[in-house]
C-alpha cells in the first residue's frame, strides 16, 4: 500500500508538504501542489480507508509518543506516562505508548492505521523536526514540552527555565557567589531538548543577573560520571559553594562523591535540585528542590487534548506551570569568608 512518505519521495518533498496539500491547512505554491498531485495520481495514494470510516467516529485511544533516545531518565518518563494513562481512563480513552525513535515517520505510521484519536508527545526539541507534520496533520495533538516557536500547536509543561532561575535565587539569597549546574547527560544537549536548554538558560541569566560566578556541566547518567563531575568542580572551582543538579540519575552518587571527597552536604556545599518531590525527600541528606509536577502535566495534557477532540474551551498555544521549590536539609546560609 502506497504511503504518504512514499508520495513524498517520489514528490521530492517532505511528508508535511503532501499533507499541507491534502488538507489545505497551509499554503504551499502551486507548482509544489500540483507536483504533490502528480505524484499521487502515478501511485495511486489513497487515505487510508480505516482514517475515512473514522472521520465520523472515534477509537477512543490516545497515541502517546515517548521516544526512548539516548540520555532519558526512564522512571521519570514513566511518571509521565501513568498520569497520562490515569487522566485518559477518566476520559474514557486506552493509551497506546510508542516508544521507537521514529520521527515524522512514526507519527505518518500511526496516523495512516488510524488506530488512535489523537498523539501527545513528548521528548520535544526546541527545533523538533516533528512540527511541521504535526501542524499538518488533522490528527489532535499536545506536546508535553514547549519549542522555539509554538504557533499552530498545543504545548503544556513545567516552566523549566523559571526552575532554573528560582534555584539559583535560592542559593543567591543564601549568600552563595560560585556555583554550578551539574546537567542532563551530553546527548540531550545535543538533540536542543526543550527542557534541558531552558534550564540552563534560566540558570545563567539569573546567575549573571546576581552576579554570581557560574559554569554548566552536563554529565552522563551513571555513577562514575558523577564522581568525574565533582572531582573537576572541586579541581577548578575551589570557591565553590552551590549545586543545582538536573539529572535525576546521579544526584544521590554525586552528593556521595562530594562526601567522600571531603565537601560536607550543607555544610560545606549546598545542594539544590530540580528532580521527583520523592526522590529528593527520600535521600539520605533530603535535598532542597523544584519539583517536576508530571501527574499536573500529565492530566492537564490529556484535558486539553479532550478539549481539542470536543471543540470545546479555549486552547492556548503554551501552557507553562510555575515552579515550586521546596526548602529541605541540603541548603544553608554561606559561611561567612
Amino acid at each position: 500500500m502506497v504511503k504518504i512518505t512514499d508520495v513524498a519521495r517520489h514528490a521530492g518533498v517532505s511528508p508535511s508538504t503532501v499533507s499541507y496539500a491534502l488538507s489545505g491547512k497551509r499554503p504551499i505554491s502551486e507548482e509544489t501542489r500540483q507536483r504533490v498531485n502528480r505524484s499521487i495520481k502515478e501511485l495511486g495514494y489513497h487515505p487510508h480507508a480505516g482514517a475515512r470510516a473514522l472521520a465520523s467516529s472515534r477509537s477512543n485511544v490516545l497515541a502517546l509518543v515517548v521516544p526512548l533516545r539516548a540520555g532519558i531518565h526512564v522512571p521519570v518518563v514513566m511518571q509521565f506516562a501513568v498520569s497520562v494513562v490515569t487522566a485518559a481512563r477518566r476520559h474514557d480513552h486506552d493509551v497506546l505508548l510508542l516508544t521507537q525513535e521514529e520521527g515524522e515517520a512514526g507519527l505518518l505510521r500511526v496516523a495512516d492505521t488510524a488506530l488512535v484519536d489523537a498523539l501527545i508527545v513528548m521528548d520535544v526539541q526546541l527545533d523538533d523536526p516533528r512540527l511541521p507534520l504535526l501542524r499538518a496533520l488533522d490528527l489532535p495533538s499536545v506536546l508535553i514540552g514547549v519549542p522555539s516557536d509554538a504557533a499552530g500547536l498545543t504545548c503544556i509543561d513545567l516552566d523549566f527555565k523559571a526552575a532554573g532561575e528560582l534555584c539559583v535565587e535560592r542559593l543567591a539569597a543564601l549568600g552563595h557567589r560560585v556555583i554550578a549546574l551539574i546537567g542532563s547527560p551530553p546527548a540531550v544537549y545535543v538533540r536542543r531538548t526543550a527542557f534541558a536548554q531552558r534550564v540552563v538558560q534560566g540558570f545563567t541569566a539569573a546567575a549573571d543577573r546576581g552576579g554570581l560566578s557560574s559554569s554548566v556541566h552536563p554529565c552522563e547518567a551513571s555513577p562514575a560520571a558523577a564522581r568525574v563531575v565533582a572531582e573537576q568542580l572541586l579541581r577548578e572551582y575551589p570557591a565553590l559553594t552551590g549545586v543545582v543538579v538536573h539529572n535525576e540519575a546521579i544526584l544521590e552518587p554525586l552528593m556521595d562523591a562530594f562526601e567522600q571527597l571531603g565537601l560536607r552536604v550543607p555544610g560545606d556545599l549546598s545542594v539544590t535540585a530540580i528532580c521527583p518531590d520523592d526522590l529528593a525527600e527520600n535521600l539520605p541528606v533530603p535535598v532542597t528542590s523544584v519539583a517536576i509536577p508530571s501527574a499536573e502535566v500529565g492530566a492537564r495534557a490529556v484535558d486539553l487534548l479532550m478539549k481539542k477532540l470536543n471543540g470545546t474551551g479555549h486552547i492556548p498555544e503554551a501552557t507553562l506551570l510555575p515552579p515550586r521549590l521546596t526548602e529541605r536539609a541540603s541548603t544553608v546560609a554561606r559561611a561567612a569568608p
